[in-house]
């Protein structure tokens, strides 16, 4: 039988406040992007590992407040004036940009400008500020005075409702019961469940077969 041919089509992600399960590992997080409001000096960092739920807080909050999205790393290249103009910014990533000189001085000036103007501040990254590496004085210093909010590592619960949403973004219908299967065998992560819920897909369309207990436990098998 010829191999059916795969196609890589992206998954259609939903960002939504309706689309965020909330979970004793992000409740607090999820409080304190709710309570923007009363942001000491209107800015907060938002922390936590790739995958735990930190561009999904991010739009939520943009969606509430109108705030622009912008990744650190393209600041250099950005309207920095424009942006702190919109009264409202998340700058994601912002750990990434250490010892890029042009990123961290453009990181600066907009942090500068958005409290200027009375605005709302909101950066995401994977560390606490503290860990950096930031060569810029002013800068470390003014992230290390923001308060932070921590994403804690996702229980059961989270991951298994992850991996009902990442399923149902790419539009694949599971057994219920492949759910707790994959739970007590998958890396305990919000990426790992992205990851195993892609390569999934990409096993079922080579293969022509629906994504089964079967076909993940041979690809948990496989490593």
């Amino acid at each position: 039988m010829a191999q059916q041919l795969a196609f890589d089509l992206p998954p259609r992600r939903s960002l939504g406040r309706g689309d965020f399960f909330v979970a004793p590992s992000n409740a607090l997080a999820l409080a304190q992007i709710d309570g923007w409001r009363d942001w000491p000096q209107r800015k907060l960092v938002l922390v936590g590992p790739e995958g735990s739920g930190k561009t999904h807080l991010a739009h939520v909050w943009a969606a509430e407040t109108g705030a622009e999205i912008v990744p650190a790393a393209e600041l250099p290249l950005a309207d920095v004036p424009a942006l702190a103009a919109a009264g409202a910014v998340a700058v994601e990533n912002a750990d990434c940009i250490a010892g890029y000189d042009a990123a961290e001085a453009a990181l600066f000036h907009l942090h500068n400008l958005v409290l200027a103007e009375g605005g709302r501040l909101l950066i995401t990254a994977a560390n606490p500020p503290a860990r950096w590496s930031l060569r810029l004085p002013d800068l470390a210093s003014r992230m290390q005075g923001t308060s932070t909010a921590m994403l804690d590592p996702p229980g059961d619960d989270l991951l298994a409702a992850v991996l009902v949403k990442l399923f149902a973004d790419r539009q694949i219908a599971v057994p219920p019961a492949l759910i707790p299967f994959l739970t007590a065998r998958m890396d305990r992560s919000l990426a790992g469940a992205r990851d195993l819920v892609a390569r999934l897909d990409a096993a079922s369309l080579a293969s022509g077969k629906p994504v089964s207990r079967a076909l993940a436990a041979s690809l948990l098998a496989a490593g």
